[in-house]
């Protein structure tokens, strides 16, 4: 699996001379310098450079599973912060379940509901591409420790090309996936219910133009066969035109292509299927 590396490191002081458990111990996880190597683009391209995460939330929780903490940043709000991905913050010494989640976002989108290390969701929004860690963290003592963690992509992307081109009276494409979801166990990184979704996508190509409408989602296992419809929606939310392609392959960071005619409603020919995976993304901290 195509992975996204973190380090993690951790600042414990304490002021007083006493030990107890609920002494509070500050904490400062942060992100270094670093580059992205992803497949074409050159090393020396950066974390501007690459729009797919929008947002990171870093969460602990205490052993009994309630939240000890829990923060989200934006790449929209950098200037109130130094550095996209450092995180400052005070723990009381015990043992956690850290959860890091680096994720797309579009513009007016809220950031991923995370109640626990095994519940997350996008709720009502679509889901967007998504790198997961988790990993025990014991706070025992006031000495200096350093984490790593490696942050997975656990989504699997279905993208939808026309070999025609889209027609004036086409406004979106409502795309209705048999399985899988928009919620998933970050431990696993799987989806957390298997009883599919909606996303309806708007065209922003011209006339005559050949259309991509991409969805992301969380399979139930590694793989999974799923059944996909495809309707081209007109201004009203008519169907124009109306597809459906069964036995779909999905695989977790793995991109699969449906292809074929798109807004011609008498078309007969059957849309071919080519899986391909995702572009490897290696950022280095």
């Amino acid at each position: 699996m195509k992975k996204l590396y973190l380090v993690l490191a951790a600042l414990l002081l304490v002021a007083g001379c006493k030990k107890k458990n609920d002494t509070l111990v500050p904490v400062r996880i942060f992100v270094n310098d670093f580059t992205i190597t992803q497949d074409t683009l050159p090393s020396k391209d950066g974390i501007p450079e690459y729009n797919g995460v929008k947002a990171v939330t870093l969460a602990f929780y205490k052993a009994d599973g309630s939240e000890q903490y829990k923060v989200t940043q934006f790449r929209a709000d950098a200037s109130t912060y130094t550095t996209f991905g450092d995180f400052s913050l005070s723990l009381p010494m015990g043992s956690y379940t850290m959860v890091v989640l680096g994720y797309g976002l579009n513009d007016g989108e809220p950031a991923i509901t995370l109640t626990s290390p095994t519940e997350a969701t996008f709720g009502t929004y679509p889901a967007r591409e998504t790198f997961v860690a988790t990993q025990a963290v014991n706070i025992t003592n006031t000495n200096a420790v350093e984490l790593s963690a490696t942050l997975n992509r656990v989504v699997s992307k279905l993208k939808v090309h026309s070999t025609d081109g889209c027609t004036e009276n086409a406004v979106s494409v409502r795309v209705t996936i048999s399985a899988g979801g928009k919620a998933f166990n970050p431990t696993t990184g799987l989806a957390t219910a298997n009883t599919g979704f909606i996303n309806t996508l708007p065209i922003i190509s011209t006339v005559g133009q050949n259309t991509n409408s991409s969805t992301y989602l969380f399979l139930a296992t590694d793989e999974q066969t799923v059944t996909v419809t495809i309707d081209v929606l007109d201004a009203l939310e008519a169907s124009i035109s109306h597809k459906v392609v069964e036995n779909v392959p999905l695989q977790r960071n793995r991109q699969t292509t449906l292809s074929g005619s798109l807004y011609n409603g008498d078309a007969t020919t059957d849309f071919e299927i080519n899986t391909t995976w995702l572009s490897e993304l290696e950022v280095p901290f």
